[in-house]
């Protein structure tokens, strides 16, 4: 069974359908920049062009960044904050609507590197901010947001985001250092048996893993940036 999954960022916003029961692509990913400022009646059309892009009926799932509790908004740091409060599965036209980081994760639990792992498995997503998935035998614990884990007394993702990396024109060393300092921190709270590093940056591994080490295994996400996709397509036919 297809479904159309479009997964919202602080940058672009991508659609694509998606067989479920691969977790492959049945289309070319379509690719819309996020409106500035990223209000929720812009950010909607432009799910709804993506929708009659691909002149779709079926299961649509959409992905948030920011906590997402039975389709309404709570948070919305990277997005505008008029979002908090929007029941945002209302304003997809019914769509399933879950958080960002829960969406990729449960895509890669589900078909890529997370598949069979046991015991506390986390997702990190790197990005406009850093996104997390937490799962236990398994099972997700959703929303849990430790991108806004405190480091240096400010939130983890300003400090080691891909965009701070950007913003700040680090060397990938540089960048490498922060994030080794942030997973060693995400290690020591939760002794995951694996960390999965997705989001855009995921595709630049050879370029930032090799300078990161820790006890716990780091793998670069199977299925890239577009895990967020398919997770959003997948929560659309099970009701997620």
């Amino acid at each position: 069974m297809d479904a159309l999954g479009i997964d919202i960022g602080g940058t672009g916003i991508k659609g694509a359908p998606v067989d479920v029961r691969t977790g492959e692509l049945t289309g070319d990913r379509l690719r819309i920049a996020t409106p500035r400022p990223a209000e929720p009646g812009p950010v909607a059309d432009v799910v709804a062009e993506i929708v009659r892009r691909f002149d779709w009926t079926g299961p649509v799932g959409v992905t948030f960044p920011g906590v997402v509790v039975d389709g309404v908004v709570r948070t919305a740091v990277n997005m505008h904050h008029a979002w908090v409060g929007v029941h945002a599965g209302e304003l997809f036209g019914g769509a399933t609507v879950l958080n960002d980081a829960d969406a990729a994760g449960n895509a890669e639990m589900t078909y890529g590197k997370g598949q069979g792992r046991r015991g506390v498995v986390l997702m990190l997503t790197f990005g406009t901010g850093i996104g997390s998935a937490l799962f236990v035998d398994g099972v997700l614990v959703p929303n849990t947001e430790l991108g806004h884990l405190l480091l240096h007394g400010t939130d983890a993702e300003r400090r080691a985001s891909d965009r701070a990396r950007e913003v700040e024109d680090l060397s990938w060393s540089h960048w490498a250092a922060r994030v080794e300092e942030y997973l060693k921190h995400v290690e020591m709270l939760f002794t995951p048996s694996l960390i999965v590093i997705g989001g855009g940056v995921s595709k630049k591994a050879d370029k930032f893993l090799p300078h990161i080490h820790l006890d716990t295994p780091v793998v670069p996400a199977a299925l890239r940036n577009q895990a967020g996709i398919i997770g959003a397509a997948r929560s659309a036919v099970d009701g997620t």
